[in-house]
């Protein structure tokens, strides 16, 4: 089977000098656009910062948890994975004591759902700068 891009007759773009795989998995784990930014996709990756980071500082101030990881409970482990998917923000939300999670919060679920949904798509953003360096996408 041909990929798309062989199949309308353009070759696939080569894959980016200088920065591999890894180096994109980690700019775009650290910082959500990163990847992109080093890439040249400059509007793609203030995008990506701007929304991840806005849907993060949401779920903060809609008084979401910033979940630790614990094995007895796979759900807050997975919560967690999920909000270190974007870690440089997860660290300093930390550091600066934020995240602890006001439960009786009426919006409390809308934050950690805003936490949890701005890792998990940081995941995919990931997989994406992933593509652009592999010269899958481009």
């Amino acid at each position: 089977m041909t990929s798309p891009a062989r199949s309308s007759g353009r070759p696939a773009p080569a894959p980016e000098a200088g920065l591999g795989p890894g180096g994109a998995v980690l700019m775009a784990w650290l910082v959500p656009g990163a990847a992109h930014l080093a890439l040249g996709q400059s509007r793609r990756g203030a995008v990506i910062l701007v929304v991840l980071l806005f849907m993060f500082a949401a779920g903060l101030g809609f008084g979401g948890r910033l979940f630790p990881f614990q094995l007895a409970e796979p759900l807050v482990f997975l919560a967690a994975l999920a909000e270190w998917a974007v870690a440089l923000p997860r660290l300093l939300a930390a550091a600066a004591g934020l995240g602890e999670g006001r439960v009786v919060a009426v919006t409390y679920e809308f934050g950690n759902t805003f936490l949890i949904g701005a890792g998990l798509l940081n995941m995919l953003v990931m997989l994406d700068a992933v593509d652009r360096v592999t010269g899958r996408k481009a």
